[in-house]
């Protein structure tokens, strides 16, 4: 494994797996995480959708994925129906930050 690059929340690591190429984006969200639990948790079920209203937090490392599957471009989402299906997902509750469905 050779680190190719690191910032204070992310790192960019090449190795070798199996004669195949691999680079891989690690980044430590657990304090996103805890964010996104402690807003979830201090909304009102009952509260109005606005336009600008907030309903998650992602990671950098996620919205690279979302680029590299073309539900976004750089920070714009360019797919509105992948995009709530992600979000709407299950397995991405941690990444919402108010109850409902997107």
């Amino acid at each position: 494994m050779k680190l190719v690059s690191e910032n204070a929340d992310k790192q960019t690591i090449f190795h070798d797996a199996d004669g195949n190429y691999v680079l891989e984006t690690r980044q430590d969200v657990s304090g996103i995480l805890e964010k996104n639990k402690a807003e979830f948790a201090s909304i009102d079920e009952r509260a109005k959708w606005g336009d600008l209203t907030k309903i998650a937090t992602l990671p950098m490392v996620v919205i690279d994925d979302l680029n590299k599957k073309g539900i976004m471009r750089g920070f714009a989402v360019i797919d509105e129906r992948r995009f709530r299906a992600f979000l709407n997902d299950p397995d991405n509750r941690f990444f919402r930050t108010r109850p409902g469905e997107v």
